[in-house]
């Protein structure tokens, strides 16, 4: 690696587990939206769009950053997708020019910014070479998504999600075990599943919520407003949704936070993950503190 071009190129803070190999290129800092309760990953770091020509030359440095054996790219930050068509089409194709043989090019994408672009402009993007988004589902309930600040509801949830598999992406779902506390449990598993079943997506990956210093969420667990799941529930929470899915889904916890680690496909791997579920709630029944107990509930 050429030290000039590491000190020279614009790193993304953050990247799913499953582009643990790929290589980054940031094309824009920052989350446009930023207000979601959960999350402070993108505090320090004001949103800002890139030029075109800002991008090119750092693909440009890809070679030296990575060297050119490496068939994935990630493009970070939070929200590419907010670009312009037409930009993002240059950008995939001097990509495309740089690295002549790659495999897979992924990116995040809000539900809402996926809605506002037309499936003409997610053909042509799809078409020019970006092959996965990553989207942050949390839940499928509208009393939780608003209640997180999400800036979706379900319904818009379903329609990027169709809009992006109809584009031919692969489309990549994320569901947040816990996000409704203990007031909101059922809700969120019942929406969850209603939405996941709507869209069948591609994958499912699956988080459990981790409360971070400083945001809202962290606030209301300390003034005792929001009661979190404990492990116990959030697993119960997992395993309803994995009993009610009719999708033909890849369905991975792929993340430090959960409770069991799970890698399967469905239906095929249906029964297995459930019995898997089962042991861990069994387990988590005999350990833990009694439901009525946690919390002070």
């Amino acid at each position: 690696m050429s030290s000039f071009a590491i000190d020279q190129f614009d790193f993304p803070p953050y990247r799913p587990p499953s582009e643990a190999y790929s290589m980054l290129l940031r094309v824009s800092r920052g989350c446009p939206w930023n207000k979601c309760a959960f999350c402070s990953m993108y505090k320090k770091y004001p949103f800002a769009r890139k030029s075109v020509e800002e991008i090119k030359r750092e693909i440009d440095l890809m070679p030296q950053v990575y060297g050119r054996e490496a068939r994935e790219v990630f493009f970070g930050d939070s929200n590419s997708l907010l670009l312009n068509a037409d930009d993002l089409v240059e950008i995939l194709q001097h990509l495309y020019e740089v690295f002549p043989d790659l495999e897979r090019v992924t990116s995040y994408a809000r539900a809402k910014t996926l809605i506002k672009k037309s499936p003409e402009e997610l053909r042509e993007i799809r078409q020019a070479g970006l092959t996965r988004l990553h989207i942050g589902l949390e839940s499928g309930n509208d009393q939780v998504l608003k209640m997180i600040n999400k800036g979706a509801t379900a319904a818009e949830m379903v329609d990027a999600g169709l809009r992006t598999k109809n584009a031919g992406f692969e489309c990549s779902m994320y569901v947040l075990l816990g996000i409704g506390g203990m007031k909101l449990t059922l809700e969120h598993r019942q929406g969850t599943i209603a939405v996941l079943n709507q869209i069948d997506p591609h994958f499912i990956r699956v988080r459990t919520l981790t409360p971070i210093p400083k945001t809202p969420i962290a606030q209301w667990i300390e003034d005792g407003t929001f009661i979190p799941v404990s492990p116990l529930i959030s697993v119960e929470e997992e395993l309803d949704i994995v009993r009610g899915l009719w999708v033909t889904s890849r369905f991975l916890n792929d993340h430090v936070s959960n409770v069991v680690p799970l890698d399967g496909k469905l239906p095929e791997d249906q029964t297995q993950m459930i019995a898997a579920l089962e042991v861990a709630v069994a387990y988590c029944r005999e350990n833990e503190v009694h439901y009525s107990d946690y919390r002070g509930l």
